[in-house]
């Protein structure tokens, strides 16, 4: 009887303590499922890459675990086997992460203030604010925020470990192909955007600006350079309202 009253006094609570994956559609699930499964073939390709530069299983472990931003940790891993200083790779690493900025700013208004968006800032990268972002529903935003999260969390470092177990056999990743399952992922996901004419321009200013960039910055940056095709977008955007406000009042 005490459960029933509790239950019909306090229904969020009943719905407070439910499992994610149940405001999800299965299509959703699969998506979040392959997602973290091509995370860790990707972190497979990082643990052999760092065991090359002379990490052992468990360094690699903790750093994806501790650090959870493939891109970052790729880089760190590239400083080391170049000869660099552990704290050189470790600020080209920070900058390369700055883009989890921006990723913060799309997903942080579906989270809820307190512990939930503590562990969520951890949560956040890539693939969690590429699953994230389109989802308009703030309840299924959170839901698939939080499982492809721990998905990854878990998938990310298993890869790692993985990799580095069999970085003594495997000289040169990139003769497996690892490294290009996840971009194709992520252009998959990616495609369906572009049928909106907005979206469709500020991809193609972005891509320019990125590729313009290549050459002459760090890999890794051009991603942060790509984010001036949105600028440039959402300013056009607005140029193009007021205009069309002052035309409007001027007919008035």
């Amino acid at each position: 009887m005490v459960f029933i009253l509790v239950d019909m006094r306090s229904p969020d609570r009943t719905l407070a303590v439910r499992a994610p994956w149940r405001d999800l559609d299965a299509a959703t699930i699969r998506t979040v499922a392959v997602m973290c499964l091509s995370v860790m073939v990707i972190g497979m390709s990082y643990g052999v890459s760092g065991h090359g530069a002379g990490l052992s299983w468990w360094q690699l472990t903790i750093i994806a675990v501790v650090v959870l931003a493939g891109s970052s940790e790729f880089v760190f891993v590239a400083v080391l086997a170049a000869g660099g200083a552990p704290l050189l790779g470790a600020a080209a690493g920070l900058l390369v992460n700055t883009r989890n900025l921006g990723y913060g700013l799309a997903v942080g208004r579906h989270l809820d203030r307190g512990p939930s968006m503590l562990i969520g800032a951890h949560l956040i990268n890539d693939e969690t604010a590429a699953l994230t972002a389109p989802e308009t529903d703030r309840r299924r935003a959170r839901a698939v925020f939080f499982l492809c999260g721990v998905g990854i969390l878990a998938c990310w470092p298993a890869g790692a470990a993985l990799g580095a177990l069999l970085g003594s056999m495997v000289a040169d990743p990139d003769v497996l192909g690892l490294d290009a399952a996840f971009p194709a992922l992520l252009a998959a996901l990616a495609i369906p955007a572009l049928r909106e004419k907005s979206t469709a321009t500020a991809a193609l200013i972005g891509t320019g600006a990125a590729l313009a960039a290549v050459p002459f910055i760090p890999p890794g940056v051009p991603v942060l350079i790509a984010l001036v095709g949105v600028l440039l977008t959402v300013r056009m955007g607005n140029a193009h309202r007021s205009s069309d406000e002052t035309v409007e009042e001027e007919i008035g």
